[in-house]
């Protein structure tokens, strides 16, 4: 399925400058960047992709869920993202590799929102990778667990 966007990714080789606090840098095998080498994205060019929500439990809160931010694989797709692996970096230095797979495979959300309310980087923002663990009995299993960065500020496209 091909995501909509507000501009056609395919028809830009750079993508814009971030006007706003600058919340995730996208670095490595990407073709589509904004400065060094790498896509700088602000929380406006996050919300130009389409949006997602998703209700689900996870193994660090309370209860279900709601999530709301943009898919993962529309993320990759904006900045021409051509490896196997994301490496996923957090404000607090944690540091998974995930497959790309994941992501086309799941509706896995790049989420800035829970239950309505912008995550701070005093929580578990400013951005969360979160699978829909509820929807799929296999995600429900320790190896998927480790893919929720929390506090996520840098991926690496390998």
């Amino acid at each position: 399925m091909r995501p909509v966007f507000a501009f056609d990714p395919t028809t830009i080789t750079r993508l814009p400058q971030p006007v706003d606090e600058v919340l995730l840098v996208i670095d490595g095998a990407i073709t589509r960047t904004n400065r060094d080498e790498a896509a700088h994205l602000d929380l406006n060019a996050i919300r130009s992709l389409p949006a997602h929500s998703l209700h689900t439990n996870t193994v660090v809160t309370d209860g279900v869920k709601h999530f709301e931010g943009v898919l993962m694989r529309d993320l990759l797709e904006l900045v021409g993202a051509i490896g196997t692996t994301v490496q996923a970096r957090t404000l607090n230095n944690y540091s998974v590799d995930i497959p790309m797979s994941d992501f086309y495979d799941y509706d896995v959300v790049l989420a800035s929102h829970m239950d309505a309310t912008q995550l701070l980087p005093s929580g578990k923002g400013p951005l969360w990778i979160v699978y829909p663990r509820d929807q799929w009995r296999q995600l429900q299993d320790i190896r998927y667990d480790y893919r929720w960065a929390w506090q996520l500020n840098r991926l690496t496209v390998k």
